[in-house]
């Protein structure tokens, strides 16, 4: 594969560790030490992948992840030193892609990246349609009563998943499987927080197609 990717780490180490072994691979890697460089360079060279990390000087890693979810919906991957399933939950909730903890493997972060991209890269072109909601699949645009809704590359495959199987119940293994191509590395209650985020951008004056079967899993009902 290759594309640009913008890594923003302040550790500057660890940010040439990972811009090399991404060079290596045969991407164009930029990096920027911090979070208010990192905002302004991903605004103004439109890279196919961040590498962010988690605590960061000036603009920290959560809420960076937050504007750049506001402005596209670039693939992101979070890196952080801390193993507490709560930390990886509040980067998943700001709208990252996946994570990896540290200490890391970089040619772990080059396989993650790339199977991020895949998912990305490799869509079915198709528009589906359902309670309200439109998903063209080739160019990520989602619509909700033909209002446009930003959604994370995570949260746009999780949509996808639920509306090709309307009104069948769907595990959490399940939803993983089918949405990740078991790439997806994280405890199966981590869904539960992707899950959450894409409710409550999809709903509508309390119409939910994303229900919850407690005990089981959930289901999308789009009539």
């Amino acid at each position: 594969m290759s594309g640009k990717v913008l890594i923003i780490e302040d550790d500057t180490r660890i940010a040439n560790w990972v811009k090399l072994y991404f060079e290596r691979a045969g991407y164009t890697a930029t990096v920027a030490h911090d979070g208010l460089s990192g905002l302004k360079l991903a605004r103004r060279t439109g890279p196919d992948l961040i590498i962010l990390d988690l605590m960061l000087p000036r603009i920290e890693g959560v809420e960076l992840c937050k504007i750049l979810r506001q402005d596209s919906d670039v693939p992101i991957i979070m890196l952080t030193a801390k193993e507490a399933p709560a930390e990886r939950i509040v980067g998943l909730e700001s709208g990252a892609d996946d994570y990896i903890v540290k200490p890391f493997d970089p040619d772990e972060v080059i396989a993650r990246a790339e199977a991020v991209l895949r998912r990305v890269q490799h869509r079915v072109q198709r528009v589906l349609t359902g309670g309200g909601i439109t998903l063209n699949e080739t160019t990520g645009i989602v619509t909700v009563d033909d209002e446009p809704v930003t959604l994370s590359h995570a949260q746009t495959a999780l949509l996808s998943t639920f509306m090709r199987h309307p009104n069948q119940l769907l595990t959490r293994d399940q939803l993983i499987s089918l949405t990740f191509d078991d790439d997806f590395d994280g405890f199966d209650r981590a869904i539960d927080s992707h899950i959450a985020r894409l409710r409550k951008q999809i709903n509508r004056e309390g119409r939910q197609p994303i229900q919850t079967v407690y005990g089981a899993g959930y289901r999308f009902v789009g009539e």
